[in-house]
């Protein structure tokens, strides 16, 4: 049986519900309430909301091997309003594109990913497997924490990230580790700086010895180089007339393949120890609780992650866009991370990428995604589940 088109102004019309409503990372829920609404209007036979609140919706004969789409429903904040020529959250079309705040990353995805079953639904088809198509949280704080645990009960044979691509497939993506710098100093009046120890002067210290250690990193030829960055940096002090005793610096750290955490902590304590300033280093801790009230903790440690291009899951991802969409996708790596630093990185599970909108977009002012790329996805989400659970 032939699978039908998605519904095209059905589809567009939930996609600029759920970007009409704000959703930064662990106040999810009314978007997640959205999600489970449209689908069981589409005719998803079982929708459920886990612990920590990832919207799951379940399409399948109960039994057989278990395909997992994922797509986050959390988006980062519009930073500068000013920097917006429109409305983030209005979700206006204009000449075949549609603009808003989570528009490709990565509510685009899901709503594709919800109309793409709905093809299935709607044929009538019997999948002799399963589909889970999962709207996650706290993507953005802390990629990989909620889909982990939902992997971890359900535990999938393949996962298809729906993270931009620009209709291309993506195999893999760098790690990244977030670590905390603290130098030392001592305190005194600020009119007497020679009586104290700035802690400021020993961090700018630390800070141009991470930058020189930023072209010095090791690169990978696919996933390309590792890179460290100070990304923010605060300082302690009794009063703004006084030397700071403590200063803070956090740290952005992308990993290659061969890189883990043991390394980039080494790699920063030999900067401490060559520039002779009293300081240590650590991985930073991710503490939150989810929009259900879940506790959640993790290191932010996030190992890098490959599929080998000739792995079965890349191929049939790179046959059914050829298929469907009439064209040899890329095969690409992102630049960014993704929930496949669990799903394939921890509990080595396949996982591919696949998305409409460019990577580019991602946390971007006037973020955009053009509609024709929306529908396109759907038609490729809905043929890779069948051709995958029907082998």
């Amino acid at each position: 049986m032939e699978i039908p088109l998605p519904d095209k102004e059905p589809l567009l019309s939930f996609l600029q519900d759920i970007i009409r409503i704000p959703s930064p990372s662990t106040k999810e829920r009314e978007v997640v309430e959205r999600v489970a609404e449209e689908m069981k209007r589409v005719g998803f036979p079982e929708v459920f909301l886990d612990e920590v609140g990832n919207v799951v919706g379940r399409i399948g004969s109960g039994g057989g091997k278990r395909l997992l789409y994922d797509a986050h429903t959390d988006t980062v904040g519009i930073g500068d309003p000013a920097a917006w020529s429109r409305d983030p959250y209005r979700a206006e079309i204009e000449e075949g594109v549609l603009y808003g705040r989570g528009a490709a990353d990565n509510k685009g995805a899901l709503a594709a990913m919800i109309y793409g079953a709905k093809c299935l639904i709607d044929a009538g088809l019997d999948l002799t497997g399963d589909l889970y198509v999962v709207g996650s949280v706290q993507e953005e704080e802390c990629e990989g924490y909620a889909i982990g645990l939902l992997c971890r009960k359900l535990m999938p044979h393949a996962v298809l990230l729906g993270e931009p691509t620009d209709l291309q497939i993506s195999r893999g993506q760098r790690g990244r580790i977030m670590l905390v710098v603290t130098t030392h100093g001592r305190s005194c009046h600020g009119s007497a700086p020679e009586q104290g120890v700035n802690a400021i002067y020993a961090m700018n210290k630390v800070a141009a010895g991470v930058e020189a250690l930023n072209s010095k990193l090791a690169q990978h030829p696919f996933l390309g180089p590792g890179s460290v960055a100070v990304t923010r940096i605060e300082s302690s002090a009794a009063n703004l007339n006084a030397i700071p005793d403590r200063c803070q610096a956090h740290l952005d750290r992308r990993l290659i393949w061969g890189e883990d955490e043991e390394l980039a902590l080494t790699q920063v304590r030999e900067i401490i120890q060559e520039e002779g300033v009293e300081a240590e280093v650590e991985t930073m801790v991710y503490e939150a609780r989810s929009h259900t009230g879940h506790p959640c903790r993790q290191k932010q440690y996030f190992s890098p992650w490959l599929l080998e291009e000739q792995d079965p899951l890349v191929q049939i991802g790179a046959r059914t866009v050829k298929e469907v969409l009439g064209y040899e996708p890329q095969i690409i790596g992102w630049r960014f991370s993704t929930d496949g630093v669990a799903t394939k990185g921890e509990l080595g599970i396949p996982t591919i990428g696949f998305g409409p909108g460019e990577e580019v977009q991602a946390h971007s002012p006037d973020e955009h995604i053009p509609v024709a790329d929306v529908v396109k996805a759907a038609r490729v989400y809905a043929q890779l589940a069948l051709d995958f659970l029907s082998r």
